[in-house]
């Protein structure tokens, strides 16, 4: 059983996110987004105590819809209930990592020949241009800004493959590894593989997008393996 850090309590802070209570869009999924959102950027880090007064003060809604919201979110495997501690954001062990690897790649391959045939050229240079602005946040030191166009290069190549399922499976998989390759501190190898399947997916080559796809899913997993556990292989 994978050993858990000390409880850490979230504290509302004041004027921190928008007040959901006052629009008239569903609750439920528009909470479950923002803290899943907070999660993938690291303001709730894996360990960290999720409670539903906390939250609801904050967002300014019941504690209902916040319920409902981290009860999609153990679905997703974001958070978990662990006994005498509530619900906690899921702390991932080796098997969890190896498993959401294996099913990531064999998704983000598939993906990638599907895109390689069915995107338009409009969407293939938009793909591109989210590897551009990568390399100038990059460039300008801006980290932030990095992770969010890395993060939405790989949100988009699902929805050029046209299949919708497809795109909804690899979402929350996606979205449970962003938060931790935001703290790679050595991203060109990344970026670099970025702009190959760039380059495969415009030269309409699928058998080098599945190959550049598969290696890139390697090669996130070497790393966060070495972050969370100090492996280097």
């Amino acid at each position: 059983m994978t050993q858990l850090p000390p409880a850490r309590f979230i504290d509302a802070a004041a004027d921190s996110a928008p007040k959901l209570g006052a629009t008239h869009q569903p609750l439920r999924e528009r909470v479950r987004d923002l803290i899943r959102d907070r999660i993938v950027r690291g303001e709730f880090a894996p360990g960290d105590r999720l409670v539903e007064r906390v939250l609801a003060e904050e967002l300014g809604v019941s504690r209902v819809p916040v319920r409902e919201a981290l009860n999609l979110l153990k679905g997703e495997g974001f958070v978990q209930d662990v006994p005498r501690r509530g619900v906690i954001v899921t702390m991932l062990s080796r098997d969890d990592l190896d498993d959401l690897f294996e099913v990531r790649e064999a998704l983000e391959v598939q993906s990638a020949r599907l895109a390689c045939l069915r995107a338009s050229d409009a969407e293939l240079a938009a793909l591109a241009d989210l590897a551009r602005q990568a390399d100038e946040a990059l460039a300008a030191g801006d980290r932030d800004r990095l992770s969010d166009c890395n993060e939405a290069f790989h949100d988009a190549i699902p929805r050029l493959a046209h299949n919708r399922i497809l795109a909804t499976t690899l979402e929350p998989l996606e979205g449970r590894l962003h938060w931790l390759l935001r703290q790679n501190r050595s991203p060109g190898v990344l970026m670099d593989e970025h702009r190959e399947l760039v380059q495969a997916l415009t030269a309409r080559d699928p058998e080098r997008a599945e190959e550049i796809a598969r290696r890139h899913v390697h090669t996130s997993r070497m790393i966060c393996h070495e972050l969370m556990f100090g492996e280097t292989d």
